[in-house]
């Protein structure tokens, strides 16, 4: 079937391109989201009447979409989900999830904006696109955990957090390494103050 592209359809073409696409594509998703027309000989003098108009409207929704892609840069929404002890999710975070807590966070967009092949079934980061407008997409992080405190622990270390054993030990080393580590300088500077402060004391009684 041909038909008109009313926007930049990826892989497919851009405004005013007449292409020819299978019948149940063009039905199910061109047609019913607007973003095509049947290329009869009435609708193409249809649109060459309001390809300017389309053109302007085209470019201010561009523009709109730029401003909030900026906004959204390194945005990262964290999803609390009940798991395993290895990581698996009891259940999934699809395109809908992601939608919800984008738009929680301030910027409304649809499921179907966001670019998710498979439902994610694990904790831990995945980087997903948006798309805005069809010529601009940004990316998110969505940051999969059982708590706020997993979220954050994950998004400080770029890795998952697992209920297993070994992954306990490991992280709960890590924070006691770096915590004895502050407070060893801290006590060092405070040691040094000390001697400066005795060395000042002998000083001055001699």
């Amino acid at each position: 079937m041909e038909v008109i592209l009313l926007e930049r359809v990826e892989k497919l073409g851009q405004m005013g391109d007449i292409v020819n696409v299978k019948p149940g594509f063009a039905r199910n998703f061109l047609l019913p989201r607007e973003k095509a027309l049947r290329a009869t000989a009435e609708n193409k003098k249809r649109f060459e009447t309001q390809r300017a108009q389309l053109e302007t409207e085209n470019l201010k929704q561009r523009e709109e979409a730029d401003a909030v892609a900026t906004k959204m840069a390194g945005l990262s929404v964290v999803l609390i989900r009940q798991a395993g002890e290895a990581g698996h999710l009891y259940g999934s975070v699809n395109a809908r999830d992601i939608a919800a807590a984008v738009t929680d966070a301030g910027f409304t967009v649809s499921r179907n904006q966001v670019n998710l092949e498979h439902p994610i079934k694990t904790l831990g980061l995945y980087t997903v696109s948006v798309s805005l407008h069809p010529e601009v997409s940004t990316t998110v992080t969505a940051n999969v955990a059982r708590s706020a405190d997993e979220a954050q622990i994950q998004a400080s270390t770029g890795h998952a957090v697992n209920k297993n054993e070994d992954d306990d030990t490991d992280v709960a080393d890590a924070i006691l390494a770096e915590q004895k580590a502050a407070a060893a300088e801290e006590f060092g500077d405070a040691e040094g103050d000390a001697d400066v402060e005795g060395e000042a004391g002998d000083a001055g009684e001699e």
